[in-house]
């Protein structure tokens, strides 16, 4: 009788183990409107400033400057959502997110020095929009349906400003990274707010 209650027990904790382990993997990362607010503010900071004719010819530094500002802001306000919910920071879906992002994040990276390089700067703000969106995309997988949506937009945004004329770069990387971020991170939070009352 022993043997069989002991053998229960550690089935009973193999399987709520089991269950544990699947309700980790399942929760959503919650991305916080704020964070897309304040990407959105940074980049329409960064297009006034390339607006500004005497430093319209440093846009690539602007913006470069620009991404890394509001990557690091941006890390700290999901990083500090995660914290609230009570998500590990090594486990998922925190680690899911990042590794997500990182192989279309990556790509921009590479392909900004192959266009740098090749003195196609044109090409450069429709290839950020472009792989921001397939990176927003791929980490919809640890986020919500409407992180997917953001996405697909600033792909939409990425391939019009690949036809575009020069002029207009400056234009669509302040509408995409700086409007589509605003409008979504209103968005988030209206829908974050809607689901706690």
């Amino acid at each position: 009788m022993d043997d069989t209650t002991a053998r229960l027990d550690s089935h009973a904790v193999a399987t709520l183990r089991y269950i544990r382990s699947s309700m980790e993997g399942a929760v959503l990362l919650a991305v916080p409107g704020s964070a897309g607010i304040v990407l959105g503010s940074i980049a329409l900071a960064a297009a006034a400033l390339c607006f500004t004719p005497s430093l319209r010819h440093y846009w690539l530094g602007i913006w470069l400057g620009a991404a890394l500002v509001g990557a690091v802001i941006g890390s700290i306000l999901i990083v500090r959502e995660s914290s609230l919910r009570d998500l590990r920071l090594a486990g998922t879906p925190l680690l899911k997110f990042a590794l997500c992002l990182s192989p279309s994040l990556g790509a921009g990276l590479v392909m900004t020095a192959v266009h740098w390089f090749a003195g196609n700067l044109h090409a450069i703000p429709g290839t950020w929009l472009l792989l921001y969106g397939c990176a927003l995309v791929a980490a919809s997988a640890a986020t919500t349906r409407i992180i997917a949506t953001l996405g697909v937009f600033f792909i939409l945004f990425g391939l019009l400003a690949l036809l575009l004329p020069d002029e207009w770069q400056i234009s669509m990387l302040g509408a995409g990274f700086g409007g589509l971020h605003i409008v979504f991170g209103i968005l988030i939070r209206r829908m974050s707010h809607g689901s706690e009352t």
